[in-house]
């Protein structure tokens, strides 16, 4: 294959799809890769980080927790192997989720079931490393991600997701192991904030990406959560990252509307104000002036005529972004809501570009594509995924064939 893929959901590892695919050939990347302990897809495990050469022997005298920087582990050699083979009893099943292998020390197992967040984070890097190089050199990578608790009893998994032991247990499969109750993670208490956001943030932002934006998803429909000594979480992160310091951005695609308020520091328009001003609160943004001496976009200026004849008062997107989770029939998870991909490729492309989600799911970045004349292509790893996808997506196929007729 050359990875020359239009409008169509390849089957396989992100890492080594992208590997395939050609320099500067994506305008956009929007995609939520899986979120760090929280479940297991049901997807054979993939070997990471290790020698193409090496036979690999794996079980319980595997390797280092991370064979590139094993920094964050303490303690003499032996105490090393000790904790490895801790982790490797934790994650042990009937299907093995995660092996270190003893000879070059590669990771056998899922993107999310990593038994620290340091290799985690290492994966994420190397994944969206080979992003950067396919998206051209204006492009963005919009990237969403969700936080949890740490709980050294069991093993790296959000705390308490619902009430319900079955539901834990099925959504966290890591919860139901036996594991032994003085595993620790050093740096991480039981009920901390892991911040893996953040942590992945700063990681690619090191690896030469611009962090430009850190965007809450407000989710008015959060999962509920039985703690009672911290607020229930309600938000995620999407991360706008550039691959240069000058990339396509699209603001007057994404604007706002303004309603009306009278209230002196409000984001409306005083409708009782005889002048443009502080009370008006006409943008763009805050700013009456800037619009005056013409030094924002045609559109925008449209934007101010079009205020000034009290029709729409429109402003700048702000980062927080509220829009309800959209359970999707078919998968046991909740689906991005297509409006919040539809900023992110709104803002980061034109009509025709090609945008990429390499952790396709059940295709909500294609769907919402198919709609604002974008091409595309995902990768996903399930095949059930690819086939829920494809389900969704044959509506737009069969328009598009009837076209050409």
């Amino acid at each position: 294959m050359n990875g020359e893929w239009e409008n169509e959901i390849i089957l396989g590892n992100a890492l080594d799809i992208l590997r395939q695919m050609p320099d500067e050939s994506i305008q956009c990347c929007v995609t939520s890769p899986p979120y760090w302990g929280l479940r297991d897809y049901g997807i054979e495990p993939v070997i990471w980080d290790g020698k193409e050469e090496c036979p690999h022997e794996w079980g319980n005298t595997g390797g280092g927790l991370l064979h590139e920087n094993r920094n964050f582990q303490e303690g003499s050699q032996e105490e090393v192997k000790a904790q490895d083979r801790k982790l490797t009893h934790i994650f042990k099943t009937d299907r093995i989720q995660s092996q270190f292998c003893s000879l070059c020390g590669a990771w056998r197992g899922s993107l999310g079931l990593e038994p620290a967040p340091e290799l985690y984070v290492q994966h994420i890097v190397q994944i969206f490393r080979e992003v950067k190089r396919v998206l051209r050199k204006d492009g963005t990578l919009w990237l969403n991600l969700g936080d949890s608790y740490y709980n050294s009893k069991s093993s790296p998994h959000p705390e308490n997701q619902a009430t319900n032991p079955n539901f834990i247990q099925k959504n966290n499969p890591h919860a139901a192991i036996d594991s032994p109750k003085n595993y620790k993670i050093p740096g991480l208490k039981t009920k901390n904030l892991v911040g893996i956001p953040w942590r992945v943030g700063f990681a690619l932002q090191a690896d030469g990406w611009w962090l430009r934006s850190d965007i809450i998803w407000h989710k008015p429909n959060p999962m509920p959560e039985s703690v009672t000594d911290r607020p229930t979480r309600s938000h995620e992160y999407i991360f706008l990252l550039s691959k240069s310091a000058k990339y396509y951005y699209d603001a007057d695609a994404i604007r706002e509307a303004v309603t009306g308020n009278s209230h002196p520091r409000g984001d409306g328009v005083n409708p009782k104000a005889k002048s443009f001003g502080p009370n008006s609160r006409v943008d763009v943004d805050r700013d009456i002036a800037h619009l005056t001496a013409g030094r924002i976009k045609s559109k925008q200026n449209r934007s101010f005529s079009a205020a000034v004849h009290g029709l729409v008062f429109s402003r700048n997107c702000r980062s927080v972004w509220t829009f309800a989770t959209a359970p999707f029939p078919g998968a046991h998870f909740a689906t991005f809501p297509p409006e919040l991909p539809r900023r992110c490729i709104l803002a980061g492309s034109k009509e025709g570009d090609k945008v990429l989600d390499p952790f396709m799911g059940a295709g909500t970045v294609a769907l919402v594509c198919e709609q604002l004349n974008r091409r595309w292509i995902g990768i996903e790893l399930n095949p059930d995924y690819i086939e829920m996808a494809n389900e969704r997506l044959s509506p737009y196929r069969q328009q598009a064939k009837l076209a050409l007729k």
